[in-house]
């Protein structure tokens, strides 16, 4: 089964954490995950695909302009009502906006007709209730994506799991 991680990314953090949350659902038998860039976008890979996570680093809590307009033009032509939907963010301060980050592209997808998973407190810990959203090391000189690195491959499970139960 086909999934992708779709993402913009300005500095690489959310590029990374779109390869961990790849690599989580690939550790799941039968899953064939790729990541892009929404620049690079393989448009036949993801009309197949049965579930796809997209990702934005914060943007004055938001997602990035151009993740949005790839959104309402591109975006909107896969076709992809009925089928899993996931977000994650990344951030470059501990309270930078992550969280509203993933809300709004849930919204999006929503409104596409997806059907929104997090895994919630569902697959107990670590709890990942909307997406999960990692904090770089540019500005915060004490943190580090890598720190984060496990949310986003068990997250990247979990999706994996969901999506062969559903369409599998």
């Amino acid at each position: 089964m086909k999934l992708s991680i779709i993402y913009d990314s300005k500095t690489g953090n959310t590029k990374q954490a779109a390869e961990w949350i790849a690599d989580g659902m690939n550790s799941v038998d039968g899953i064939d995950a790729k990541t892009f860039s929404i620049k690079e976008v393989d448009i036949d890979f993801v009309k197949e695909s049965k579930g796809v996570v997209i990702g934005s680093p914060s943007y004055a809590a938001n997602m990035t302009p151009d993740l949005h307009a790839w959104l309402l033009t591109t975006g909107g032509k896969l076709a992809l009502a009925g089928n899993l939907a996931g977000a994650f963010a990344t951030e470059q301060y501990t309270h930078g906006g992550g969280e509203l980050v993933v809300q709004s592209i849930m919204t999006t997808e929503l409104v596409n007709g997806m059907l929104y998973y997090s895994s919630g407190g569902g697959c107990g810990k670590p709890y990942i209730h909307i997406g999960p959203v990692g904090v770089n090391g540019n500005m915060e000189t004490h943190n580090a994506l890598e720190n984060y690195k496990d949310y986003f491959t068990i997250y990247g499970e979990r999706f994996a799991k969901k999506a062969d139960e559903l369409f599998g």
